[in-house]
């Protein structure tokens, strides 16, 4: 018999922690600041399901975080991890 539990923990399943991060208009990508809340200490983009970024949004976002890595204005990785 399948297990139909719903919670996690009891699955032996890690439950992530969502944090719901919004951003209200336009994502500019010369914003440095508001990119780097939704980058990871390594550079890596955060996936949509941990921020809690609607698919619009986060889409926006990866556009916005790629354009600025072209533009050298973001890191493609940081200096901890060279």
């Amino acid at each position: 018999m399948r297990n139909t539990n719903r919670n996690p923990s009891r699955n032996g399943m890690k439950s992530t922690k969502k944090v719901k991060r919004v951003i209200d208009g336009y994502i500019d990508y010369k914003d440095t600041k508001q990119l780097q809340k939704f980058l990871t200490d390594q550079g890596k983009i955060i996936p949509r399901r941990i921020t809690g970024l609607s698919a619009k949004q986060h889409r926006e976002l990866v556009t916005a975080i790629k354009r600025a890595r072209h533009l050298a204005i973001l890191p493609y990785i940081s200096e901890a991890v060279k």
